[in-house]
C-alpha cells in the first residue's frame, strides 16, 4: 500500500494533481484529491499527501489528502455498503473530516443528505453502519491525546535528584476521594484529570508572568474540589 507521497507538484486540475517523485529521472503520480486539498497545492512546490490506493480489476487509483484525518474518514466511509471512493471523496469535498464525523455520530441526516449522491436512506444506512466504528476511531484519538497530555503534565514535576516520585498532594487528593466512598479507579482517574487541568492553568499563568514558579504545588483543597466535580459528572 502507498501510504503517502512526497514530491514536486507539476500539475493541478479540477479533481487531481500530478506529483513528481524521484527527482529529474523520477515519475509523475496522478493523485485524485478533493477541492480543499487541491487548494493548498502550488505548482513547483514540494508537497506531501497522505494517500489511499484503491485497487479495482481494471484500475489502480491513488487518492490523496492533506492530512491523515481525512484519509481515515475516506477509508472508513467505504466500509459502509454502497459507498465507493468517489462518493467518499464527494463527502469530503462538502465537509471536513471533523464535521463528517460529527454528522454521523449525531445522526444528522439532513447534513449527510447535503452530499451529492447520498439520499435519506443512504444517510440512515451510513449512521447505522458507521456510528460504532466512528466512535471507536474518536475514542482511540482521544486516548492518544490523553496520553500525550499526561506525559506533558508529568514532565513539569521535576525534583532535585531528577526522580519522579508521587507528590504528597496527589496522594492526599486520591485518599480524600477514597474516603468519600469512590472506587480506587475513579479516584485515580479523577486525580489525574484534575492535576492535568491544574498544570495547564498553572503553565499558562507562568507564561503570562515570568515571575511565576513552575515548581509550586497545587492547593490540595482546590484540587480535591475539582476532582469531586469530575467524578460527579462521571456518574
Amino acid at each position: 500500500m502507498i501510504a503517502s507521497v512526497k514530491g514536486r507538484i507539476s500539475a493541478v486540475s479540477a479533481d487531481a494533481t500530478v506529483i513528481e517523485i524521484g527527482g529529474d529521472s523520477g515519475i509523475g503520480l496522478a493523485v485524485q484529491c478533493t477541492s480543499a486539498t487541491l487548494a493548498q497545492l502550488r505548482l513547483g512546490q514540494i508537497a506531501r499527501l497522505s494517500t489511499s490506493l484503491v485497487v479495482r480489476e481494471d484500475s489502480l487509483t491513488l487518492y490523496g489528502f492533506s492530512d491523515d484525518a481525512a484519509k481515515t474518514v475516506f477509508e472508513l466511509l467505504q466500509t459502509a455498503s454502497g459507498v465507493g471512493p468517489r462518493l467518499a471523496q464527494a463527502a469530503l469535498s462538502v465537509y471536513s473530516p471533523q464535521l463528517l464525523r460529527r454528522a454521523i455520530l449525531s445522526e444528522d441526516i439532513a447534513a449527510l443528505t447535503a452530499v451529492p449522491g447520498i439520499g435519506k436512506k443512504g444517510a440512515q444506512r451510513l449512521v447505522l453502519e458507521l456510528r460504532e466504528r466512528m466512535t471507536a476511531v474518536v475514542l482511540a484519538e482521544d486516548a492518544t491525546t490523553a496520553a500525550e497530555d499526561a506525559k506533558a503534565a508529568a514532565s513539569i514535576e521535576q525534583y532535585a535528584n531528577g526522580a519522579k516520585a508521587e507528590p504528597l498532594w496527589r496522594e492526599q487528593v486520591r485518599e480524600g476521594l477514597l474516603t468519600l466512598g469512590w472506587s480506587a479507579k475513579l479516584a485515580e482517574d479523577a486525580t489525574t484529570r484534575a492535576a492535568q487541568q491544574w498544570h495547564v492553568r498553572h503553565r499558562a499563568a507562568s507564561d503570562d508572568s515570568p515571575a511565576a514558579s513552575h515548581d509550586s504545588s497545587p492547593d490540595v483543597a482546590e484540587l480535591l474540589k475539582a476532582a469531586i466535580a469530575i467524578v460527579g459528572r462521571s456518574r
